[in-house]
Formats: C-alpha cells, structure tokens, sequence
C-alpha cells in the first residue's frame, strides 16, 4: 500500500509558518505560526482520536469485505452455476482493486486533499457494494466485487497519510500504532462473522447485507468526523479566503503556483514501483517475502474451513471462530511493538542520531521465524487425533509473525527509499495484492491433493526460504543503499 510513503512525506512536512526575517514572497500564505488555529496539528486532541478510531475501523471495514465472501462459496455456487474456482475470485478481484487502486488515489490526495478522496471514495465504495449485494449475474458481481476494492483501496493508501498530517512527528507513533493493525483485523473478522451468518441464516446474501449495514454507518461517520488535514490543501483555503475578505488577488497558497500536473503523478506513480523492482533488489526481495506472508494468509481462507471440517466435523460457524488464533497473534504483535520501539530509541540515543534504517528489520527476523514455525506446527497438528485448539494456537505464532513481518518491512522501505517513500510502497503494495488475489485459487486444490498435513507443510517451507531476508538485509543493507539512486543519503 502506498499508505506510509504518503504518510512519511505528509508527516515530515512542517507547517509553513512567518517568522522574523522570512524571505517568502510577500503575498505567499502560510501559517501565522505555532499556534496558527487554521493549522491541522492544533485541532483539539479529542477531534484527532475520533478520527483516527473513525480511519481504523472504516479501514477494517474494507478488509473485512475482503474476505467476507469466504464462506458465502457454496450460495454462489447453486445461485449462478458456477465451479468453486470462479466463486473464489470474489476475493481475488477484490484484492486486486486493493492493489491497484493506490497507484491513482495516492496522487489525487496531493492535488484535491486527503478529505475528499476518503469521503468520495469511501461512499463510492459503499454505494459499489449495493450491486455486489444484489447481483443477478456472476459477471456483475465480479465487476463490483473489483471496483470496491478499488474505492476501498483509499483507506489503504491515504488514510494514514491524514493521520500523520494531523499529528507532528513525535506524537504519530501511538495513533500510527493502532491505525497500522487495523487492514489485518479485517480479513480475519471476514470469515468469523460471515460463518454466524452463513450457518444461521440460509439467505447468502445477508452476509453483503450485514457489510452494507456497516459501511453505511462508516460513511455517515466520515463525513462528519473527518477533517481536511492536508497543509498545502488548507492553505489554499486560507488564501481563498484571505482573497475574498479582503479582495485583493494577490494573496495565493504554494499548492496554487505549481505545476504539476495529476497525470504525470499518475504516470510517474504507475512506473516508479516497477522500475524501483527492476533495479532494487532489497526491494524486490522485501516485497516477494510480505507478498508470500499475505499470499498465505489469504490461502488459509480456504485452507483453515478445509482442515477444520474434514479432520474435526467443524459446522460453518464454528470453522469461523477458528481464524480467532490468527486475531489473537496479530493482536499480540501490536501490543509487543513498544518493546521494538523503545529498543530502537535508546539506540538512537547512544548514536547520538537515527540508527541507519537496517535496524528497523530488528523485528522483522522475529516475524520471519514465527511466520513459517506457526503454520509448520499447525499442519503438524492438523490430524483428527490431536485436539482442535492445539492447531489454532499454532495460528497464533504466525498471526504475531505477520504483524512483525509487515511492520518491520513497510518501515524499513520507508526509511531506506525516504526520496521515494510512495512508490517503493506502491511496489509493496502491488505484489502483495497479486499474491494474494492468486494463492486463493489454487488453495482448494492443493490441500485435495497433499492433504492437511502436507499441504499446509508446503506453505511452511515457502515461508521458510523468504527466512533469511532480513538477516541478510539487516547486514549487508548498508552497502546496497550505498550505490542507490534511490536510497536515502548515508
């Protein structure tokens, strides 16, 4: 997701402010200081958490819809008359909007304001699954499934970046923390609640219902909560304003003299991500491992109800609770992030300054650990003999896996690409998108053919090889960055 990269060259922007001796043009607006109340950072503390809980839970919102669609597989099966293969691209498509999506919504923020593209889009996104709810064809619920994703895709790529314009730098940390969890709830929310559904209700469709329901309430939520944050965006208003207050012309904001253009944005958004692949390999090598790691997750949306119903008879509903181990670990990354965090500020201070960005992978070898030991074991224990809750716990050592592994990787991009924070997101974002639009596919299949045990197993062995990446990165990083065009300066 192009979120962070956003979010970094909007949180490391300062509010212009007139100081003594200011050599600015003398009609150029800015901030009237630190205490300017026009400012975003000065809205009241009260203002600023109500937003970030109304961004969080409108982001676990879209990736709840995600994978909602898990265990509404057999309604579309005896509804349209298709194979389980083409059900299962109600999950893939909609993926794939979540990947692409960001490559557009990131770059029109700079141009209209992050406020417009969040309300638009998201209410673009609620009206979008209208269709998917009531669908009468499986292409149109395919067609509709793709563009959600791609409306939602917004609070995947901009939502943080309206955090950060709000909070200065070091205050972000602990709204960033909570915002941050919130895309990896959803897509295990998705099948607990739809298997409730699902099992009692014989209506597929109130599973669309219940999501409309939901983003209908985060809509109306937005527009209210929701401020425009972007400095450049309100500083355009305040030259507005000032022009017709006083009715001199002369008075305009820096955003309203450039020349930029939102095609080229668009343009150089779309070719970055893949020229930083091309010619990157840290890049390429971080982006393939959190694609893997998410290409799993997705995959056991299938894998888990498959396990759970053939070797212990799991009802819908009950199959549903078991993703709760992977809730619990994603949970437990997020509350044992601080100790990471302390770690790298007093590392910081006995530098003296920043530690260089490989240090940010320092969670990240925990993360790859965890990820392939937790779905080893759960395969491990997935025979009929051994207890069901023994193989959800195993879940839980790779949910806190993936926590780690994700945060230590969209950091490390961040801090080691600063230059071009967006794109080398945008690249993450786009091949974790189409990992996990794709492991979905062949799911069902390979766990027919290899089994539970063996096909889970497999799984692990991926993660396995994607082990040493940050090991390696965390030594030899530095010599990398050294020859970069791209990388942030030594």
């Amino acid at each position: 997701m192009a979120t962070l990269g956003a979010d970094v060259e909007a949180g490391d922007a300062k509010p212009l402010s007139v100081a003594e001796g200011d050599t600015r043009p003398p009609f150029e607006v800015a901030f009237d200081g630190a205490d300017d109340p026009l400012c975003p950072f000065n809205l009241t503390p009260w203002r600023k958490w109500l937003m970030v809980a109304t961004l969080a839970v409108s982001c676990t919102c879209v990736t709840f819809t995600s994978s909602m669609t898990a265990n509404t597989y057999p309604g579309l099966e005896a509804e349209f008359g298709i194979v389980e293969e083409v059900a299962i691209l109600s999950i893939s498509l909609f993926v794939m909007g979540l990947g692409i999506g960001p490559l557009f919504l990131g770059p029109l923020s700079e141009f209209i304001g992050r406020q417009k593209v969040l309300l638009y889009s998201f209410t673009i996104f609620f009206l979008f699954n209208l269709p998917v709810a009531f669908a009468n064809h499986i292409a149109l619920y395919h067609v509709f499934r793709f563009l959600t994703g791609f409306a939602g895709s917004s609070f995947l790529s901009v939502s943080g970046a309206a955090i950060t314009d709000v909070f200065p730098n070091h205050k972000v940390g602990t709204p960033m923390m909570i915002f941050s969890g919130a895309p990896f709830l959803g897509p295990v929310i998705g099948p607990l609640v739809s298997g409730f559904i699902v099992q009692n209700q014989p209506d597929w469709h109130w599973v669309s219902y219940v999501q409309l329901i939901w983003a209908g309430v985060m809509t109306v939520a937005l527009w209210v909560v929701v401020p425009e944050g972007y400095h450049p965006v309100v500083l355009a208003r305040k030259a507005a304003a000032l022009r017709k207050s006083t009715g001199d012309e002369r008075y305009y904001a820096p955003i309203e003299r450039t020349n930029r253009s939102f095609a080229r944005a668009v343009a150089t958004s779309c070719k970055t991500p893949f020229v930083l692949l091309a010619t990157q390999p840290m890049v390429l090598f971080l982006d393939v491992w959190s694609a893997v790691v998410l290409g799993v997750m997705y995959l056991f949306f299938g894998g888990i109800p498959y396990v759970f119903r053939t070797q212990h008879g799991f009802d819908v509903q009950s199959t549903g609770m078991a993703f709760l181990g992977i809730g619990a670990g994603q949970v437990a990354s997020s509350l044992t992030q601080p100790l990471f965090n302390r770690r790298y500020a007093r590392k910081a201070a006995k530098l003296g300054g920043p530690p260089p960005p490989e240090d940010r992978l320092y969670a990240g070898k925990y993360g790859a650990v965890l990820c392939p030991l937790g779905v080893l074991l759960f395969g491990l224990t997935s025979f009929k003999s051994v207890h069901w809750i023994v193989p959800i716990i195993m879940t839980t050592l790779f949910g806190w896996g993936v926590g780690y592994s994700f945060s230590s990787v969209m950091t490390y991009l961040v801090d080691a690409y600063r230059p071009v924070a967006a794109s080398v997101l945008a690249s993450n974002s786009f091949v974790r998108s189409t990992f996990a639009a794709v492991f979905p596919l062949f799911g069902q299949q390979m766990y027919r053919r290899l089994g539970p045990v063996g096909g889970t197993c497999l799984l692990a062995g991926c993660l396995a090889l994607c082990t040493p990446f940050p090991f390696i990165f965390a030594r030899i990083g530095g010599r990398i960055r050294a020859n970069s065009k791209f990388a942030s300066p030594q």
